[in-house]
């Protein structure tokens, strides 16, 4: 039997990306949604108000979902630079088994397979070039070029070390992820059947733009940007989402800043960290307002104390007054 030396390194590194998307356990948060137990089917305002208490509930998940995402991603840009690093080495290592697979076929027909075989299974290099000595036959050419391919594998194994570590970090990240995404989902599902229950269908109701959106417009670049975020609405609220067909709350105002070449990521307590802080008597229209102590929740101001913001399941992106009906919890201002 031929011995031939296998060469599994590029699938090895295929596989190793394969397997981020094996699902392991993760810590969730598990709200009961089990719907309005003390409102009766035919009261809107009270089945409204566990509505909001719920998704204050699940919105703080929500983002911290896109956080998450967001670092996923980051690493997954980490792997692929690892990956490019490694790919002189990897070929190196690939031709350096191409020449054992030459020995290997040259013994065999001299018919000292056995001996060879022994020397592809010592080990470390260390150990390896130990029993070169000691094994008679092979020329000293092919001592050092076996050498050489050992060493050339263990360097590559050590420097791959760090890419199999972050891998195996992203597979325990992205299951943690798609578990976050399943039971948010069905949190989202049981809003719905409570919005249903208040409205009897899924459209709502009411003016999603009372007044003039923005308010006021001098060209600047936060009324460009408020002005995009004013065009938005009517557009459905999905989470995760920054258009330009569905927005959740930091996803419209991080679309609206960068038709304005103005960067914001996608997490209210980054987008609160991206921007300057102003006070409310120093509020301009673009401006971002953050709401909740925990800053779940953050909407875009649009001139005469009204806002630009996407509720959360089950709405549209729509006006509001800011008028203390959510207590604010700081003021921004992106550029």
């Amino acid at each position: 039997m031929t011995l031939r030396t296998r060469r599994p390194h590029r699938s090895r590194l295929k596989h190793a990306f394969t397997a981020v998307t094996a699902l392991v356990g993760g810590a969730l948060l598990v709200f009961g949604m089990t719907g309005p137990a003390n409102a009766a089917p035919n009261d809107p305002a009270a089945i409204e108000a566990q509505i909001d208490e719920k998704w204050n509930q699940i919105e703080p998940v929500i983002e911290q979902f896109n956080a998450t995402d967001a670092e996923y991603k980051a690493n997954q840009a980490k792997v692929q630079a690892l990956t490019n690093q490694l790919k002189p080495l990897e070929l190196q290592v690939d031709n350096a088994f191409s020449r054992i697979s030459e020995i290997s076929a040259r013994y065999y027909i001299t018919g000292r397979a056995s001996s060879f075989s022994a020397l592809l299974t010592t080990g470390s290099p260390a150990t390896f070039a130990d029993q070169l000595t000691t094994l008679n036959g092979i020329a000293k050419q092919e001592q050092w070029q076996i050498r050489d391919v050992l060493e050339l594998k263990a360097k590559y194994d050590e420097q791959k070390k760090p890419l199999d570590e972050l891998n195996t970090k992203l597979a325990a990240q992205r299951a943690d992820l798609d578990a976050r995404r399943n039971q948010i989902q069905g949190d989202i599902d049981n809003l719905e059947k409570l919005r249903l229950a208040a409205y009897g269908s899924g459209s709502g109701t009411g003016n999603y733009r009372p007044v003039a959106c923005p308010q006021t417009y001098d060209g600047s670049k936060g009324a460009k940007a408020a002005q995009v975020a004013c065009q938005q609405i009517g557009k459905p609220y999905i989470f995760n989402t920054q258009g330009p067909k569905t927005f959740d709350c930091s996803g419209l105002t991080l679309y609206a800043w960068a038709q304005e070449g103005v960067t914001l990521r996608h997490y209210t307590k980054w987008q609160y960290s991206d921007t300057k802080r102003v006070t409310k008597d120093q509020l301009k229209v673009g401006d971002l307002v953050f709401f909740y102590s925990d800053m779940h929740h953050m909407a875009m101001y649009v001139g005469n104390g009204w806002l630009v913001h996407a509720p959360h399941t089950g709405t549209v992106v729509q006006m509001k007054q800011l008028d203390g009906s959510m207590p604010a919890s700081g003021y921004g201002r992106p550029g």
